[in-house]
C-alpha cells in the first residue's frame, strides 16, 4: 500500500500540469485573480465617486436654496429640462443622471411645511453616488431648517437631542472578539477549506484513475503482486494528500498576499484573533477534515476508477462541487447550530463544529456523533472504492 502511495506521488510530483494546478495555481494565480478584481472593483467605486453627474430640477423656483446649494457643488452639473417631457423616459435616454421634483410644501419651516418629499429619477441598476450627492446638500439643508425651529421654540441646545432621539438604545457587546469574529466570519472558514480540498484532490484523481486507463499503465499495476485493496489504500491515500496539500498552500497564499496587499493593517486582528484560538482546538479542527477528506477522496476514486477516460471523469466529479456547497451553506444559515439532529447532518456538522471552535463555544461532546457519523460515511465510501476496484466490469469498460 505504502508503494503504491509513494509511487503514485512521484508520478504526481513528475507531471508538470498535476504541480501548475496545486502549486503554481494557488501560489499565483489565485491571489493574482482577487487582486485584479479588488483593483477593478476599487477603480470603479473611485470613478463612481469623481464622475461629475448631471441634473434637472422640476419647480426649482419652489426651493432656491436647495437649488443655488446643488449648483455650487464641484461633481453636479445642472441642464434643463423642457415642460411636459416624459422624466422617467428621458433619464433612461441619457438625458440627465438624475432630475429632483421639488412638491408644493417646500420650504425652510419644517412647523409649516411638515415632512417635505422629493422625488428623485435616477437610474439605480448601476454603480452611482447619485443618492449620497444629493444627501450631502439635504441634510445640511435639514439641519440648518431645524436648528431654526429650535431657536424659535426655545429648545435649549442639550435638549435637542432628546427631542430628536427620544430614546437611545446603547450596544454593550458582551461577546469576547473571538466570538464575535468566529461567528461573522468562522462560517466561511470550513466552506473555504471543504472546497480547497476537493478541488485540490480532483485532479489526481482523474490521473489516477481513469489516467491511468488511458495510459494503459493499469494493466502493468494489476498483474504486480500486491493485493488490489492495497493498490486502492495507496492511490487513496496519494489522492488525499494531495487536497490536503493544495489546500494549505492555497490558504497560505491567499493570507500571505493579503497581508503584503493590505499593507499589515488587517495583519494585526487576524494575529490576535488566532493567538486566541488554543492549540487543542487547532488540532480537533484538523482531526475533523481527517474523514471529510477521506469522503471526498474515496468518491473522487470511484469516479475515476468507474470512467472510461480523462474527460468522462471530470464530468463525473464536477457535480461533487455543489454536493460539497450546499451542506456547507446549511452551516453559515441563521438559526443553524450544532444541536440536536444537526450533529448528524454530514458535512454540515463537521461545518458547525468548526465554526464553533473557531469562536470558543464549542461543546465537546458533539464531537462523537460529528466524528462517528463523518467516519461511518469515509468508512463506506472507502469499502465501496475497494469494491469497485475489484470488479473487472468497471475497471475495464
Amino acid at each position: 500500500m505504502w508503494l503504491v502511495m509513494q509511487k503514485e506521488l512521484k508520478e504526481l510530483l513528475r507531471d508538470r500540469k498535476t504541480l501548475f494546478f496545486m502549486i503554481a495555481l494557488p501560489l499565483l494565480l489565485f491571489p493574482a485573480i482577487f487582486g485584479v478584481a479588488m483593483y477593478f472593483g476599487g477603480q470603479a467605486v473611485e470613478k463612481a465617486r469623481s464622475e461629475v453627474l448631471t441634473f434637472a430640477i422640476l419647480n426649482a423656483e419652489r426651493a432656491p436654496q436647495l437649488s443655488q446649494s446643488l449648483a455650487e457643488q464641484e461633481l453636479l452639473n445642472r441642464v434643463e429640462i423642457e415642460a411636459g417631457t416624459d422624466i422617467s423616459e428621458w433619464v433612461k435616454q441619457g438625458g440627465a443622471d438624475f432630475v429632483i421634483e421639488v412638491p408644493v410644501n417646500y420650504g425652510n419651516n419644517p412647523l409649516e411645511s411638515g415632512q417635505i418629499e422629493l422625488k428623485v429619477y435616477f437610474n439605480d441598476a448601476g454603480l452611482n453616488m447619485v443618492e449620497r450627492r444629493i444627501r450631502e446638500v439635504t441634510d445640511s439643508i435639514a439641519e440648518n431648517n431645524q436648528a431654526q425651529v429650535f431657536e424659535l421654540l426655545g429648545v435649549d441646545a442639550d435638549k435637542r437631542s432628546g427631542v430628536l432621539n427620544p430614546i437611545v438604545i446603547e450596544k454593550i457587546n458582551v461577546a469576547d472578539q473571538r466570538e464575535d469574529l468566529g461567528e461573522k466570519a468562522g462560517g466561511f472558514v470550513p466552506y473555504i477549506v471543504f472546497i480547497l480540498c476537493l478541488q485540490g484532490a480532483m485532479l489526481p484523481a482523474t490521473d489516477l484513475g481513469a489516467g491511468e486507463k488511458e495510459r494503459g499503465t493499469l494493466e502493468t499495476l494489476l498483474i504486480s503482486p500486491i493485493e488490489r485493496h492495497n493498490i486502492v489504500m495507496g492511490k487513496f491515500f496519494a489522492i488525499a494528500i494531495s487536497g490536503v496539500v493544495s489546500a494549505l498552500i492555497t490558504v497560505v497564499s491567499m493570507a500571505v498576499w493579503g497581508t503584503i496587499l493590505s499593507h499589515g493593517m488587517a495583519a494585526k486582528v487576524v494575529v490576535d484573533f488566532m493567538a486566541a484560538i488554543s492549540l487543542f482546538d487547532f488540532l480537533l479542527m484538523f482531526l475533523m477534515l481527517v474523514p471529510v477528506v477521506a469522503i471526498f477522496a474515496s468518491a473522487l476514486l470511484s469516479l475515476s476508477i468507474y470512467a472510461r477516460s480523462f474527460k468522462e471523469a471530470q464530468g463525473y466529479m464536477t457535480p461533487l462541487v455543489f454536493v460539497v456547497i450546499i451542506p456547507v451553506v446549511l452551516a453559515m444559515l441563521p438559526g443553524v447550530d450544532l444541536e440536536g439532529g444537526w450533529a448528524w447532518v454530514p458535512l454540515t456538522n463537521v461545518a458547525l463544529a468548526i465554526k464553533e471552535l473557531i469562536k470558543g463555544t464549542m461543546d465537546y461532546f458533539a464531537l462523537l456523533p460529528i466524528f462517528g457519523s463523518t467516519a461511518i460515511i469515509a468508512g463506506g465510501l472507502i469499502y465501496f472504492s475497494i469494491f469497485w476496484f475489484n470488479r473487472e466490469k468497471v475497471l475495464f469498460r
